[in-house]
């Protein structure tokens, strides 16, 4: 292969392009071998990346760096009071409603829904054997059984001080990486831009720059998308008077980073929820309208202006991306699974289109 073949990837030598391949490749296998340590490392590295726009925006009101990581510091820990002390307690309160009202809904489904059901199909049937307590027993002990076994893992780690104290480590690690990152990152890029090879600095500027924009709009955008959907969800289904709305509603929200997913699984817990609360068709029209309101304000309003077409990611290769990552690299495969994807994709745009600008392709079809 001449240099002249390099032709989806101009500027680029084979030597070097032999040595950013084998570099890669090693960096692959060092994720393997020290997934576990490298995991809070990573943590921190995706944190600094996603709020590092904050900090550079109040950083435009003349405040000094640090003192504007501080204050994002500062906003991450009113974040997670107000997720630990309102939210989850609330979710909590919810699950034990739910329980409470299992054996209720149960007899309002056979006495209301059960028997449309029955009229629709043209058979019967026989839920007179169903035990309700026994399987609220069940689920509770399910339930018992994962807390259980949680509690057994804390114990453990407590007894053998040397995992409880790589625990507390990656605990105490994250935070204190993230302030450093987020301070200095500005001087890091500089640093990471200054050893570049000179002959293929633009070229790789660029390409961050295209990964940044992949992934940065893909990241920030959609987890605004997500918190927006699940309280534009849990508020909906509040109002029109669905039990458990605030859990249902955030756990759509949550898992709506895959398009139409979150309103998929939202639809199927809160029609089921619906029908064994009031089986109605007023009331089911009600919730349904819920979630057409929200993927209409998703699909005009949300993504246009806080993602926009700038993501480059289809939600397939998302799906596909994270999977994978999981069995290779476990949680850190996880972690870097997005930027991995985003990278992949821009540099498999760069390429094509350099391609087709190449002499190779254009070359003249020989006579014939």
């Amino acid at each position: 292969m001449t240099d002249k073949e390099l032709a989806a990837f101009p500027g680029l030598s084979r030597n070097q392009l032999l040595w950013i391949a084998g570099s890669l490749l090693v960096a692959g296998w060092l994720v393997w071998l020290l997934g576990p340590v490298l995991t809070p490392f990573f943590i921190s590295i995706l944190i600094a990346y996603i709020v590092n726009p904050l900090v550079g925006w109040l950083e435009g009101f003349k405040l000094r760096r640090d003192l504007a990581v501080s204050i994002v510091f500062l906003l991450a820990l009113l974040l997670l009071g107000l997720v630990l002390l309102v939210i989850i307690p609330v979710l909590v309160r919810e699950s034990a409603d739910f329980f409470a009202r299992l054996p209720g809904y149960v007899e309002s489904f056979r006495q209301t829904a059960l028997p449309w059901i029955e009229a629709q199909l043209g058979i019967e049937l026989n839920l007179q054997g169903l035990d309700v307590e026994r399987a609220r027993g069940l689920i509770q002990e399910y339930f018992s059984n994962i807390a259980g076994a949680a509690g057994n893992v804390l114990s453990v780690m407590t007894q053998s001080g040397g995992r409880f104290l790589v625990w507390l480590s990656s605990m105490v690690l994250v935070p204190l990486v993230t302030f450093y990152l987020l301070r200095d990152w500005r001087l890091l890029m500089d640093t990471l831009r200054d050893i570049l090879p000179r002959n293929i600095e633009p070229v790789v500027v660029r390409l961050v720059g295209d990964c940044d924009e992949a992934l940065g709009g893909f990241l920030r955008g959609q987890l605004m998308v997500m918190v927006s959907l699940g309280i534009i969800y849990a508020l909906g289904l509040w109002i029109v008077g669905l039990n458990n709305a605030i859990a249902i509603g955030m756990i759509a929200g949550l898992v709506s980073f895959v398009p139409y997913l979150g309103a998929i699984i939202g639809i199927l817990l809160a029609g089921t929820t619906a029908v064994i609360q009031d089986f109605s068709l007023v009331f089911l029209l009600s919730v349904a309208i819920v979630f057409v309101v929200g993927q209409l304000i998703e699909s005009f309003v949300l993504t246009p202006k806080l993602v926009g077409d700038r993501i480059g990611l289809h939600p397939v290769l998302v799906i596909f991306a994270v999977m994978a990552g999981g069995q290779l690299f476990g949680f850190a495969g996880v972690l870097l699974a997005l930027p991995v994807a985003a990278a992949g994709t821009v540099i498999v745009r760069y390429a094509y289109l350099n391609y087709k600008q190449s002499e190779i392709y254009h070359a003249s079809q020989p006579a014939e």
